[in-house]
């Protein structure tokens, strides 16, 4: 399980191996909309499995929404909340 210390750069390795983006995830800021970057509604499910089997968390209903998974920043968030509670 991957801690909230290497959240960043957990997202980016799950982006890279799952968001079928058009750019190197690496080079992407925080807050840049990853669905403008390339990310498809069906990557995002990918992404969002794959960060439950990274984190060892799940994404409740209400966190099923496009805002959540769309930057980075907002996945970190996402996931510093679930993991809090």
């Amino acid at each position: 399980m991957t801690t909230l210390t290497d959240a960043e750069t957990a997202i980016r390795r799950v982006l890279r191996d799952h968001g079928r983006l058009g750019v190197d995830p690496d080079k992407l800021a925080v807050d840049t909309d990853l669905y403008q970057s390339g990310m498809t509604s069906h990557a995002s499910v990918n992404v969002m499995l794959a960060l439950e089997g990274e984190f060892d968390v799940e994404f409740p209903d209400h966190m099923l929404k496009r805002n959540v998974f769309r930057s980075i920043g907002s996945i970190e968030r996402a996931l510093r909340e679930l993991i809090a509670a």
